[in-house]
């Protein structure tokens, strides 16, 4: 048996090391007869680019919830949001030069429900803070991990609770359920990144259970990781939850890979909330997307979006702030 107080300490080192999700986007064709009207590109080196939703919807302004719009963002006519373009699953660049991703149907969504434009400028992310800090934007929406320090400045409205997950051939031939299972297998992952680490733990873990440790193969780039798999030289990627979902989703169009999915840890190895950050002091805004994102829950827009992108084990059941700490 692996002793199962180490595994949780390696698996937290891991989390807070990770400053946002590193993940690649599911795309996919536009709805027929979608609005995208909500929603529209503003930033001159992005110029061009137009957003296209890729999930099924349509919904209602929530009047409760657009009243809670401050009077400068309803003035403007518009929330100006921070996208680093691309940064998948949470938005990418399609074949035909639209903006697709998670976050654009989300930006699109909620501007329905709001009722009021989402403006989209690409960002950088050292920079995203700043640009808030200084009011070119008023919202940050790239996956952005919640956490008790970035909570001294911004608040965050939560939009996925994930882990780390485990990748494996398409059909699973070595029938791994968890990650207990990589023992005497081969397993790929980013070299210098804190899957490596966690992949080497569990490798000391094993031998000291008198089991056939990890072949562990950090790798250069993430491409590689997967290049690994395809060839048979590994068993199992290692990979945060979001670039798994993809991954499986998208490669070889989904004929590849498979996502482990591991019932006991079905929103990935020691989840954390990542969400859209706004600064601490805009409240009235807060609580506006708040009351708008508990809608689509409510409705089920919320679900079929993270279902569309292959993520729908990584939903919230509510609409949460500031969920890290609270």
């Amino acid at each position: 048996m692996f002793k199962k107080n180490r595994i949780p300490h390696v698996l937290a080192l891991t989390a807070a090391a990770a400053l946002a999700l590193s993940a690649c986007s599911a795309g996919g064709s536009e709805a027929e007869g979608a609005d995208t009207g909500d929603v529209e590109t503003s930033d001159s080196s992005q110029a061009g680019l137009s957003l296209q939703q890729t999930t099924d919807f349509s919904t209602e302004v929530d009047e409760a919830a657009a009243a809670m719009l401050p009077g400068d963002v309803t003035d403007r006519g518009a929330v100006r949001v921070a996208m680093g373009v691309p940064y998948p699953p949470f938005v990418a660049v399609n074949e035909t030069d639209d903006l697709v991703g998670l976050d654009v149907d989300m930006a699109i969504a909620l501007g329905q429900k709001l009722g009021i434009d989402f403006t989209v400028q690409h960002q950088p992310f050292e920079s995203v803070i700043p640009s808030l800090q200084s009011d070119r934007h008023d919202l940050i929406m790239m996956g952005m991990n919640d956490s008790k320090e970035r909570q001294g400045t911004l608040n965050f409205i939560e939009e996925i609770n994930a882990g780390f997950a485990i990748v494996v051939e398409k059909g699973n031939p070595e029938g791994i359920t968890t990650l207990t299972d990589l023992c005497g297998l081969s397993a790929s992952t980013q070299k210098s990144t804190v899957q490596a680490e966690l992949l080497y733990e569990l490798s000391d873990e094993c031998e000291a259970d008198g089991k056939q440790g990890i072949d562990v193969q950090a790798l250069p780039v993430a491409q590689d990781s997967q290049t690994a798999v395809r060839a048979g030289r590994a068993q199992a990627y290692i990979v945060d939850a979001p670039v798994a979902a993809y991954t499986a989703q998208t490669a070889g169009d989904g004929e590849y890979f498979e996502l482990v999915q591991d019932p006991e840890n079905p929103q990935g190895f020691n989840p954390v909330y990542s969400g859209f950050g706004l600064l601490k002091e805009r409240t009235e805004l807060t609580d506006a997307l708040q009351a708008a994102m508990q809608s689509l829950i409510d409705e089920g827009i919320y679900q079929s979006i993270l279902d569309e992108h292959g993520m729908g084990s990584l939903a919230i059941e509510s609409a949460l702030v500031n969920a890290a700490t609270s």
